[in-house]
């Protein structure tokens, strides 16, 4: 990784903790996002990149916790692996629409599995948008970027007794290091 940061200061482009540093203008903020994912480094990861950005993020392990959580948290967004332990993606996905609490609220739905990601495409239960993994910054944000623009993501006002009852812990977070999943197409730049 070292002769990579050489190359960018060699070719006068600034290290990747620069452009992190800076938010996202043309993205909202504050958005509780619940990340589902059975791998405890995806669901550390993507719930690092998204509380930098200023978002509140809720985690679960698996389908069952996620429905709990979706109905005590009531994200503004989900970001949902597609196969789970038990429960899998796809059922989450139509238990989450067929309930009046949690049917409008976006879905994004991620998979590195490529049986999982094609039927994804086959049969598409109601979700907002689809991310392959591995995935980067730039993607994350790009699904964001989208839901927002067409509509789909709409931070709900709360008020400030409602304190979330799952999120990190500082020292939870400043253990995941921001280089654990570079965006591919930054490597290069």
């Amino acid at each position: 990784m070292a002769g990579f940061e050489r190359i960018k200061r060699l070719l006068g482009r600034g290290a990747p903790a620069d452009r992190r540093a800076v938010p996202r203008a043309d993205l909202p903020r504050g958005a509780r996002v619940l990340v589902v994912d059975d791998s405890s480094t995806i669901r550390a990861v993507l719930g690092k990149m998204l509380s930098q950005e200023g978002h509140v993020v809720f985690k679960a392990p698996d389908g069952e916790t996620a429905l709990e959580m979706a109905q005590v948290e009531q994200p503004d967004l989900i970001f949902l692996d597609i196969v789970l332990p038990g429960m899998n993606g796809f059922a989450v996905l139509r238990a989450l629409r067929r309930d009046p609490a949690t049917q409008t609220i976006p879905i994004v739905m991620i998979s590195g599995n490529l049986q999982a990601t094609e039927q994804f495409y086959v049969q598409r239960f109601g979700a907002d948008d689809f991310m392959k993994k591995p995935f980067g910054r730039s993607e994350v944000f790009a699904r964001i970027q989208h839901l927002t623009k067409t509509g789909r993501l709409v931070i709900r006002e709360r008020s400030h007794d409602e304190t979330p009852a799952h999120t990190d812990t500082e020292l939870e977070h400043d253990a995941i290091p921001d280089i654990a999943m570079p965006d591919p197409h930054d490597l290069f730049r």
